[in-house]
Parts: structure tokens; C-alpha cells; sequence
């Protein structure tokens, strides 16, 4: 009975502290030294993270990091996308099981590398999930596919988005950009902080109307470049269910 009760204690806890990484972290330190010269943003929804990196200064784009976690016995990262490190792509990095002090994270590596992730937010809305795209419109006409190695994601949590444009066979690198958003009443506002084609996109505000129809999102507005779009995008453990 003993044995029961601690095993339902750890598998609370563990589930406590997955749900408790979702929502929005910036890095602020790697081996307890400050990081100043760049911002990184780490979001974590739904057993996925996306982290994008610019420069503070310019708004240059560095790099691009993200896939499926899991907390288990260990904190385990798999890499759907590294623009740092290519090599990483497919491949699973285990760390200590994470600390939350005080909305301070803190991932210590095998190696003994430890960064530390300051909380922005863990607020969410009906928006705030992992997201890919599985429909848009075309010439008026509307199509639907189905997601396989060549993907769209987009996640939001704690208030911030990335999406990302990867092929997870060949390991391609498309696209990424991020920053705030704001989803309330069938209006959703994106503030971008990087865009990793174009840097002068930085600041620039996109207004979009949303629905949410039958679990998915369907997304009308124009683009950064001013084309109207529509586009479905599908909640992504869903969509690879299938």
C-alpha cells in the first residue's frame, strides 16, 4: 500500500511539473553567467517547445530550437529543428529532472551544463496550444492536407507565438518568427520580436480574425507582405494521430 501511495505521489508530481512548464520562459543565464547581448524565448504547450534567439541590439535572427519533451524519471528533449546544430535533428538530450524556484527554471544537461529560464507568462487563452497547418485557401478554393515531414507549426502560450517551417525527414529549415500575441473576442494580434527571413518585419503588428470550429482554428487576415489569406490550422498531436 506504501508502495502505491509514493508511486501516485510521483506520478502527480511528475504530471504537476509538466503542466507547470507550460507557458512562456526566457533564458537569462547558461553556467550562472548573464546573457545579455541576445534574447532567447522558450515556449512549452502541449508536450512540444519552440525557442527562437535574436540579437538585442540589431533584431538579428540567430537560431531556431524545438520538438517533443517529456518528464519522466529525466527531462528528455527531442529535436524536430536546430538552425544552431543540424546534427541534433531526430536526436534525444536527457537532463536532470527540472527545478522551479520562484518562476525561475532551471535545465541542468548531461554534461553539466545548467541554464537558467526566467517565467514571462503563463497565461493562456483558447488559442494557447500546438498548432499545424492542415488547410488554406488558394484562388478562392479551399484545401486540406494532411501534415507529414514537411510541417507548419505555430505554438502560443504565456502570451508569445513562434511558428516554424521545417521538414523533419531531410531536416530542411523554411522559416521562423515570433513575439506576443493577443487572442480575445475572434481577434488575434501578432507583434513580431523576430522573423528569421526578414529582420526589418521586427515590430510590425498583423490583425487577423479567428474562429475556433470543431477543435480547429481557422485564420483570416493578410499576410506580413499584405496577401489575404485563410488559413485551418489543427491541434498537432491531433493531427499526426491520425
Amino acid at each position: 500500500m506504501k508502495s502505491l501511495i509514493l508511486f501516485s505521489m510521483l506520478l502527480f508530481f511528475a504530471m504537476a511539473t509538466a503542466q507547470d512548464l507550460e507557458g512562456s520562459w526566457q533564458l537569462m543565464e547558461i553556467n550562472d553567467q548573464p546573457v545579455s547581448d541576445r534574447e532567447t524565448v522558450r515556449i512549452y504547450m502541449d508536450g512540444y517547445f519552440a525557442q527562437g534567439a535574436r540579437e538585442t541590439e540589431t533584431n538579428k535572427f540567430i537560431s531556431a530550437l524545438g520538438g517533443e519533451y517529456t518528464m519522466d524519471d529525466f527531462y528528455k528533449e527531442t529535436y524536430d529543428f536546430d538552425t544552431a546544430d543540424t546534427n541534433n535533428l531526430g536526436k534525444t538530450r536527457t537532463f536532470e529532472p527540472v527545478e522551479i524556484r520562484q518562476n525561475m527554471l532551471i535545465l541542468t544537461a548531461e554534461d553539466g551544463t545548467t541554464s537558467t529560464w526566467k517565467r514571462i507568462s503563463k497565461k493562456n487563452n483558447d488559442l494557447a496550444g500546438n498548432w499545424v497547418i492542415t488547410g488554406k485557401q488558394r484562388s478562392g478554393e479551399l484545401s486540406r492536407s494532411t501534415p507529414g515531414a514537411r510541417r507548419t507549426i505555430k505554438i502560443l502560450g504565456g502570451e508569445r507565438f513562434q511558428w516554424v517551417a521545417f521538414n523533419s525527414d531531410t531536416g530542411e529549415f523554411f522559416g521562423t518568427g515570433g513575439g506576443t500575441y493577443k487572442a480575445e473576442d475572434g481577434k488575434y494580434i501578432e507583434n513580431i520580436e523576430f522573423f528569421s527571413r526578414d529582420d526589418s518585419r521586427v515590430g510590425a503588428s498583423l490583425d487577423f480574425e479567428y474562429d475556433i470550429k470543431n477543435g480547429e482554428w481557422h485564420h483570416r487576415g493578410k499576410s506580413s507582405k499584405g496577401d489575404p489569406i485563410y488559413e485551418i490550422w489543427s491541434p498537432y498531436a491531433e493531427a499526426y494521430k491520425k
